[in-house]
């Protein structure tokens, strides 16, 4: 299964692992962070977690040549608190991109560049797929989505276009969805500013609740470090990069109140430190090898 984990030695290097420490993969996708980790562990344990069950299969294996100290839950990465019951760790890796063999496989529904289904659930045992997003949204609602989650200006004209497609049949295939697109904004806009990537990406954020599952779980994540503690967050789009940006600034922040004054109370003292103040990004090696790691953008915070 190939797999390009991204910024994968930035990763490593930035949580700081400890033989013993205890680590959470929130997103484990076929284990290339995990891996890593797990091998730089002889007492420690790793937890890890993923919607889906078909990268769980496959990571479960490949970790298990490594080490049996890990456990994986087939789970959202919002539900680790409630996994974990309050216990506290050194480490914690986000990777919110969605993994090569996902996006290569036409089944999955998730590429405008593959004919499929339209689905693009991560977690397939779940009833809600893009099918019903695009076949059962009021015009309103795709439009909202459309704009919020994808950015595209054009987003009521391609809204208007499917209500219209979907009156004479439903629509089925991420084909068919790339042509009403393309009808709806003309060829050479299409070829240009490229909007069913735009869409899609909206699509799929609906789909599987990214945004609202990461803005819930990222101060779990803080309060669940130990002191020295670190959590790694990729972003691969402008919408989670500026979600992980502002609660790193809120939770490493004294509040405006207190601000200045020699004694702040315990309560008011920022949680975490930035361990880096700009966002890293791949290096020129690995974008020759994976062009897929050019949006990506990592963010490194501490407990204190």
């Amino acid at each position: 299964m190939k797999h390009y984990s991204v910024m994968l030695n930035e990763v490593i290097d930035n949580l700081n692992i400890h033989d013993d420490g205890i680590y959470i993969d929130a997103t484990l996708g076929y284990a290339g962070h995990s891996s890593e980790i797990l091998k730089r562990m002889k007492r420690g344990f790793l937890f890890a977690f993923d919607n889906d069950l078909e990268a769980i299969l496959y990571s479960r294996k490949r970790l298990s040549e490594i080490s049996n100290n890990f456990e994986i839950f087939h789970s959202n990465f919002s539900n680790m608190k409630e996994k974990l019951d309050g216990k506290l760790v050194d480490g914690i890796i986000f990777d919110l991109g969605f993994s090569s063999p996902q996006i290569d496989n036409p089944d999955r529904g998730f590429s405008f560049m593959n004919d499929g289904p339209l689905d693009m659930r991560m977690d397939t045992t779940k009833d809600f797929s893009a099918y019903n997003v695009i076949n059962d949204y009021s015009l309103e609602d795709l439009t909202e989505t459309f704009f919020s989650y994808g950015e595209e200006k054009t987003s009521r004209t391609i809204a208007k276009n499917i209500v219209e497609a979907r009156k004479k049949s439903s629509i089925k295939t991420t084909n068919e969805l790339v042509e009403i697109i393309k009808s709806a904004v003309g060829l050479k806009y299409f070829n240009l500013q490229h909007p069913e990537r735009k869409i899609f990406q909206a699509i799929r954020i609906e789909v599987n609740n990214e945004l609202g599952v990461l803005r819930s779980v990222l101060p779990d994540a803080i309060n669940m470090l130990k002191p020295g503690g670190r959590i790694c967050v990729i972003t691969f789009h402008s919408l989670e990069n500026r979600i992980v940006k502002n609660i790193f600034k809120e939770y490493s922040s004294v509040p405006l109140v207190f601000s200045g004054l020699p004694d702040i109370p315990e309560e008011y003292k920022p949680k975490i430190k930035l361990v880096n103040k700009k966002p890293i990004t791949a290096s020129e090696e690995e974008l020759k090898e994976n062009s897929r790691s050019k949006s990506a953008k990592l963010r490194v915070i501490e407990r204190v």
